[in-house]
């Protein structure tokens, strides 16, 4: 799991080490939030623990499940406890994961140190800890820092409203600390973040007011005012916010990533609601800017929400050498790959449907396409079709297997794909041209979390035990 060097600490001294494999070999099993709240079953969301060694018997089984104590948190994304941001620290351990819920505002931290096949519950903070001491809720990212605590963004105050706070976890009690944050000026909304402590920066991102958007989306709300469209920039050593970076009305940005070289002083944000991937970089006179890179076109459609549909971009990641870009439109129900040699100038290399709302036979019909000839066939593996469309992935850190989860958010899984709800939502594997670029199915993959003992569920998130593309930032 950890590096075997003698005196090193958790996950790997450089990206190119931890592509390499310099420590460990590929991934064997890993984790997903399952989430039961929005699909009328009353059960608690649990961790799952999946089988992914093509060896293995259990292949594509849930081997354990975890629940939580409560009902309807709405596990969402998850982060570590260490991770090769205190790569140099041999007395830290990558043994516990944090997981916060997105609606209740509980995070829950687990230990996956003692049996990483088996996880158990170390730790809860209550809701009352964030709403008390940093006057935040709505947990969304986790990030381990180099110093040993744990950084948290959130989405909103304890009244729902939109707010761009942060919480601080002390990373060996878990004890909350206080906000992150210093001064009295924050963003009006937050969701996801990512810092770079060679530019002395962090980044943070925008989605929507929890009241607002917890149980599903009202395009009126964009026009209101309450969805976000600025990459925030923060100082990193004096924690105070310094500029904002406007991306335009409704572009809705969220999850950003930097590139994986910590001298690196650029990186990519996917913007859901406008379809567009914004590359940001450091200026010349030291601030901060953007430049749209890539666009999906919306496609003019019948019998839908709106009459234009867009992608929705809702995942981006990018390869441990930083040299692929990859993202899903959880609505057009695409993935892709972008060659980002040229970081100004990504070029499409590989694509692939699994679903979406805009399949053959459905109840949508597309008038206009600026890209396809004609609609995409419904996505079928091992006899099943796949409901709902490619949302979260992760890729494994050899860069060859891209890992596919198809549900968003409850409440707007619910919305914009009830079947998905009602079947539960799959895991699905692709194989990845690391060479040329190019993207394909693997037909033998598939975990259907429809055939759960209580029922189908929504599996979000994946992580691995050793660390990821998403989780690890280098010093």
């Amino acid at each position: 799991q950890s590096a075997k060097c003698g005196a090193c600490g958790p996950g790997y001294a450089t990206p190119l080490d931890a592509m390499k494999g310099k420590y460990c070999a590929r991934e064997e099993i890993v984790y997903l939030p399952c989430i039961y709240r929005n699909t009328g079953i009353e059960k608690p969301d649990y961790l799952a623990t999946v089988d992914v060694d093509p060896k293995s018997p259990r292949y594509c089984q849930v081997i354990h499940r975890l629940p939580m104590p409560n009902l309807k948190d709405e596990l969402h994304h998850s982060g570590w406890n260490a991770c090769s941001s205190c790569f140099g620290d041999a007395t830290k351990r990558r043994n516990r994961l944090i997981l916060p819920s997105l609606i209740s505002s509980r995070i829950y931290v687990v230990d996956v140190g003692t049996d990483s096949r088996a996880p158990r519950i170390h730790k809860i903070v209550e809701p009352v800890e964030l709403f008390w001491k940093g006057n935040v809720a709505n947990p969304h990212t986790s990030h381990c820092l180099g110093s040993g605590d744990i950084l948290i963004s959130c989405l909103g105050d304890p009244s729902g409203n939109g707010k761009g706070g942060f919480i601080l976890l002390d990373g060996e009690t878990f004890e909350v600390k206080g906000n992150w944050e210093n001064g009295e000026k924050v963003p009006p909304l937050g969701y996801d973040f990512w810092y770079q402590p060679r530019h002395n920066v962090l980044m943070s991102t925008e989605w929507g007011a929890p009241k607002v958007l917890a149980d599903g989306f009202n395009p009126a709300d964009v026009e209101r005012g309450h969805y976000g469209r600025r990459i925030n920039v923060w100082d990193w050593s004096t924690h105070t916010y310094l500029q904002a970076i406007d991306l335009g009305q409704g572009s809705i940005p969220l999850e950003i990533r930097f590139l994986h070289n910590p001298d690196a002083a650029e990186g990519f944000v996917g913007c859901a609601l406008s379809g567009a991937v914004h590359r940001f970089y450091k200026t010349e006179k030291g601030d901060w800017a953007a430049e749209k890179v890539i666009e999906v076109p919306s496609k003019k459609v019948q019998g839908w929400l709106l009459p234009d549909m867009p992608g929705l971009i809702t995942d981006i990641l990018i390869s441990l050498d930083d040299r692929f870009l990859y993202f899903s439109n959880w609505l057009h129900g695409d993935i892709r790959q972008y060659d980002i040699s040229n970081t100004r100038k990504p070029k499409l290399v590989g694509q692939v449907f699994l679903g979406g709302s805009i399949t053959k036979g459905g109840p949508v019909t597309v008038v206009e396409d600026k890209e396809l000839q004609c609609q995409p066939e419904p996505f079928v593996i091992k006899g099943k079709r796949v409901p709902g469309g490619p949302q979260m992935i992760q890729l494994s850190l050899d860069g060859k297997r891209l890992y596919v989860t198809s549900s968003l958010y409850s409440g707007w899984d619910k919305q914009f794909y009830p079947d998905l709800v009602k079947e539960g939502s799959v895991m699905l594997q692709i194989d990845v041209d690391t060479e040329r670029g190019g993207l394909k199915v693997n037909k033998n993959f598939l975990v259907d979390f429809g055939k759960e003992p209580d029922g189908p569920v929504l599996a979000h998130e994946i992580r691995y035990p050793g660390g990821d593309c998403t989780s690890d930032i280098w010093m």
